[in-house]
């Protein structure tokens, strides 16, 4: 049986938690339909907590991980708060109140043309406040799952064309939300930063 280690193939299911003091919260699940996809030791922004847990491990081995903030999906960053003009979400000449309401995620472009998806949190006359933080920044959670598969990567999987990772939800360095999970770019969850 192959064990996990640089360069395999790995595909895994599991449960995501967020940590808090009166307890764990599900938010996020990966199941056999779906599996994370990642080439161990190559897959870019893979939690190194979670990558260390399923080090050496074999198909159907489980695991289960509490990652801190701090090892995870990081601190909550002020600097990813933006302040942008009201104007920006008008289709028409109108502001677009179906799409953009607090709570709502919503998908923007960087000046570099990359999508990442952000978070309303406030709306005023003039501007809507958005924050783009990871969903899961600033908290502790746990990964609860099992190896589905372990082999050698293809060559193709080893290059992968489009320059993403194959795992997470919310991985703001690709622009096209490539390699999610979930299949909604803007849950914001997985197993990548």
């Amino acid at each position: 049986m192959e064990k996990i280690e640089p360069g395999k193939y790995v595909e895994m299911v599991y449960d995501l938690y967020v940590v808090e003091p009166d307890g764990e919260k599900l938010v996020h699940q990966v199941d056999a339909e779906a599996p994370e996809k990642i080439i161990f030791g190559v897959t870019r922004g893979v939690i190194v907590p979670l990558e260390k847990a399923i080090e050496g491990l074999t198909t159907g081995d489980a695991f289960d991980v509490k990652v801190s903030a701090a090892e995870g999906f990081g601190a909550h960053d002020p600097e990813q708060v933006a302040h942008l003009e009201k104007e920006l979400f008008e289709v028409d000449g109108k502001f677009d109140s179906e799409l953009v309401k607090v709570g709502a995620t919503v998908p923007m472009m960087t000046a570099d043309g990359y999508r990442i998806d952000g978070k309303v949190i406030e709306i005023t006359d003039k501007e809507v406040v958005m924050d783009f933080n990871h969903p899961l920044a600033g908290k502790d959670t746990r990964f609860v799952g099992k190896i589905g598969v372990v082999r050698e990567a293809t060559p193709e999987e080893l290059q992968p064309a489009h320059g993403c990772g194959g795992c997470g939800c919310g991985d703001h360095s690709c622009g096209d939300g490539c390699g999610d999970g979930c299949g909604d770019h803007g849950c914001g969850d997985g197993c990548c930063k």
